[in-house]
Formats: C-alpha cells, structure tokens, sequence
C-alpha cells in the first residue's frame, strides 16, 4: 500500500511545472544503468543504422515507460542505436515529462513531440473503458504526421510492456508491400470487435471482401511511415471513426478502425513479439498466463497494470517479471 502513495506524489507533481518541481520529480525514479554498444555495432552516426522506436508519454503511464524503456536498452546488442521518440498530449507538461524521463536515461537518444488533442478529439466515441478515450490513445494513427521525414520505418510500443529479446530483430521484420507489420490472431472471433449494425450492412461487411482480416493488438507494430504518408492512411482511419460518430459501428477505442483499415493486409510477426492481454479482460482484469511458445515481448493490455497490482498487494504471477524493470524508488529513500 505505501506505493499507492507514491504514485500519488508522481501524479501530483506532474501537474505542475515550476523548476523546482522537475528536481523533486527527478528524485522519484532510480537513474538506469548506461548501456553500450557492443563491438560489432555499426556507428550511431548512420542514420540507416539506427532502430527508431515510438512511445507515448504521460503522467499516469510514465512509471510503465521507464520500465519499458529500460528492458528495450537492457536486451540490445546496440542500444546507443536506438532513437527514442515520445509523443506527448498538448495538455501536459511535455517538458517535465521528457526530463523526469531524461533524469533516468540522462544519455538517452530521444525527442519529444507534442500531439494537438483537438486533431482527434472530436472523432472520438465513448468505448467500453475510459482509458480507451484518452486522445493520447490516437496519437499512433497521426505519427505518420508528427515525426520527422527522415523517419521511414518505426517501432510503436505501449507503456504497458518490457522487452525480454533485442528490438533491432523486431524492427527487421520484412514488411513487403504492407503498411505495417504485428502479430495476428486469427483463431480470435473477429467479428465480436464490430457491431451488429455494422454486420447487418452489407455495404459496411463488404469492407472485408477479399481480405483474410484477423486480429492484432496496436501496442507493438512495425510501421512503414514512407508508404503509410503516401497512402494517406491517417485519413483512412479518420474517415471511420467519423462513421463511427454517426452510427455506432465498434466498441474498443482506437482499435477496430485500424482492423477496419489493415486487418488482412499486414505483414506477419511471431506471436513471441507480443504476448498481449496480461493486464486482463477490459471488464474485470483478471490474471491471464502465457500464449503457447517463446517470449520476447510481454505485455500487460487489458484493465489491470502491473505497477497498480503490486502497489496493492495482489499482483498476479507474471507481474513478477515486470517489477525488475521499475525504476520507482522505495517511498522512504526519495533524495532531500
């Protein structure tokens, strides 16, 4: 329980922006161990040798990415090679965030960008858990948009997750013709992500014709910016969540106009790369174990969080492989 307190102090003072507060807020997390590039490594210099990885920031999840930051450096061969890019809402303090981020990381290859909640805003529905309406949600749909022209292929993560394999094996998933790559999960009953309104049109059903559409959780994908800027694919997606204000079509957030847009025609990666749904069932959150097979990726989707469950007192079994990647420090040991 006394963690429960911690967090408070974290959300506490993120709200605000004085220069003191960026000190205190710096005291809250341990500094990460420097990771270093191991001889074979080409030079970070090389823009074609560098793994560009994307992450949202805020106050609620910034205890998640410092753990998901850390076992993304911890497990690569090359982590002076990783471009870190952190997408922040326009109505936090994207500066204080950045530093308490940069207090830990203090070598950390990174930048920051602030994404306009008003671009999204407006499109969006209310979905079966608040946390699914966060506009910072759909910064994934726009990053195509935020980041730099420079940045032709990306790794987008949640902050709900740790990397236990090298990233650099993810970001080299062949992607072919396909915008994006991610795991699919075509045993899933696909049609429970749409409504029956949206089955019952034919003209809507037929958005699936001649595709294969299986699922796949958003929170890991390798994405192709060149062609996803080309196709005008933020668009695509615009254009159902405004069907969506107009007709209820989906339930879950940001996910089913991605599936609407992509289910069928992604590039497939290893289940490893995402065994998802650790944080439970959008309803209860209860304790899930592993998918079959290997791992190199876990992550905690779903109602429940790891930290959450621990600062209570009721994690669930594999919540034990994320505590060693938390840089939060014990309560009594903040510096004065």
């Amino acid at each position: 329980m006394i963690h429960l307190i911690s967090i408070f102090f974290i959300l506490l003072l993120l709200n605000h922006s004085t220069t003191s507060t960026t000190t205190t807020i710096s005291q809250l997390f341990k500094e990460a161990p420097q990771f270093y590039n191991s001889p074979k490594c080409p030079s970070p210099t090389t823009h074609d040798s560098n793994v560009h990885v994307a992450m949202t920031l805020d106050a609620t999840y910034i205890r998640g990415s410092m753990a998901a930051i850390l076992s993304v450096l911890q497990h690569s061969a090359c982590p002076e090679n990783i471009v870190f890019h952190f997408v922040t809402s326009s109505s936090s303090n994207s500066s204080l965030l950045h530093a308490t981020i940069t207090n830990s990381f203090p070598y950390l290859n990174s930048n920051v960008y602030r994404f306009e909640d008003s671009l999204v805003s407006g499109l969006i529905s209310t979905s079966i858990r608040a946390a699914l309406d966060c506009p910072l949600n759909y910064a994934r749909s726009y990053l195509a948009n935020i980041l730099p022209p420079h940045v032709n292929k990306v790794v987008y993560l949640d902050s709900d997750l740790v990397l236990v394999d090298d990233i650099a094996k993810l970001a080299a998933t062949p992607l072919g013709d396909s915008i994006l790559a991610a795991p699919e999960y075509c045993n899933a009953n696909f049609s429970f992500y749409f409504t029956p309104t949206f089955w019952s049109s034919p003209s809507l059903s037929s958005t699936f014709s001649n595709r294969k559409p299986c699922y796949f959780n958003t929170g890991v994908m390798v994405i192709n910016l060149d062609k996803w800027r080309a196709g005008e694919y933020t668009t695509k997606i615009e254009e159902w969540m405004e069907l969506q204000k107009r007709m209820r079509i989906y339930e879950l957030g940001s996910l089913p106009p991605f599936l609407l847009v992509f289910a069928g025609k992604i590039a497939p990666v290893n289940h490893r790369w995402n065994q998802h749904g650790l944080g439970g069932d959008n309803y209860r959150g209860l304790c899930r174990d592993l998918h079959p097979g290997p791992v190199s990726l876990l992550h905690w989707s779903g109602k429940s969080k790891p930290w959450v469950r621990l600062d209570a007192e009721r994690p669930c079994p594999l919540d034990a492989l994320w505590a060693p990647y938390d840089l939060l420090k014990p309560l009594f040991t903040f510096d004065t």
